[in-house]
């Protein structure tokens, strides 16, 4: 048999006795788990609160908006396309007459010292028969000389001279690449401008001040509408120069942009 335990004081010491626990009832988990639950839900909604107001601290109100300026510049470069086309049923000597054409036109323009003369596109495809069976009659060849000049006495003599053996596909005038810039540049300090004072009203409509966001800029040109293509012989055919008119293009600049309202 075992010796019962001594206590600290020599005297044998009383064995534990153990202690009951009750079990809770369910009306008191219950209760329990309700209280966790509503403190919870109670920490949850003062954390949306609070991120709730430092969202709206930092909402920031933006305005987006567009100018537009435009600046008139002088068509003083006039544009014009001709052309040879000739067929036959032998394609080297429908070539051969297209390219003589444009050789004796290039030749002829090279004289005019302020016009500028380059080949241009140059095109042949086959004419098919009627018969519906596929096979090539003949063949077409098309070839096209440009021109360009400043002088537009210069160029109207030129295409009239031109128009005795070549059909005028293309006339225009517009603005030399340099007056075109220069306009571009005016229009695009106006149409500047003009943001500015829109931006400033809009904020001024609400009692604030602001700040620029974003900003694009793009233009765009109207130009005089083309001649019609048609037959030299539809033309002046005494050679006479071609009337020529140089009027004026509209250069147009858009400001697109966004500015931030402050406090």
């Amino acid at each position: 048999m075992r010796p019962s335990p001594l206590s600290p004081s020599g005297h044998i010491a009383a064995p534990a006795r153990p202690v009951a626990v009750r079990p809770a009832s369910l009306p008191e988990l219950a209760r329990l788990a309700l209280g966790g639950l509503l403190a919870a839900t109670l920490t949850l909604a003062g954390t949306a609160a609070l991120a709730s107001e430092a969202d709206g601290a930092g909402r920031t109100q933006i305005i987006e908006f567009s100018a537009e300026a435009s600046q008139p510049a002088a068509n003083d470069l006039a544009v014009a396309v001709l052309y040879a086309e000739h067929h036959g049923p032998n394609p080297g000597a429908v070539a051969r007459e297209v390219n003589r054409h444009i050789a004796a036109a290039l030749q002829t323009a090279s004289a005019h010292a302020d016009v500028t003369s380059k080949s241009g596109n140059v095109s042949t495809w086959p004419v098919y028969a009627k018969d519906g069976q596929g096979r090539i009659e003949s063949w077409r060849m098309r070839s096209e000389i440009h021109l360009e000049s400043r002088n537009l006495g210069a160029m109207s003599e030129l295409v009239g001279t031109l128009q005795g053996s070549l059909a005028l596909s293309q006339l225009s005038m517009q603005p030399a690449p340099d007056t075109r810039m220069a306009a571009v540049d005016e229009a695009t300090v106006a149409a500047l401008r003009a943001f500015e004072r829109r931006a400033a009203l809009i904020a001024n409509s609400f009692g604030k001040r602001y700040r620029i966001a974003s900003l694009s800029i793009g233009d765009s040109g109207h130009y005089p509408p083309v001649m019609p293509r048609m037959r030299a012989a539809a033309m002046l055919a005494d050679a006479a120069p071609a009337p020529m008119e140089g009027g004026e293009s509209l250069v147009s600049i858009n400001v697109n942009g966004k500015i931030e309202l402050l406090d």
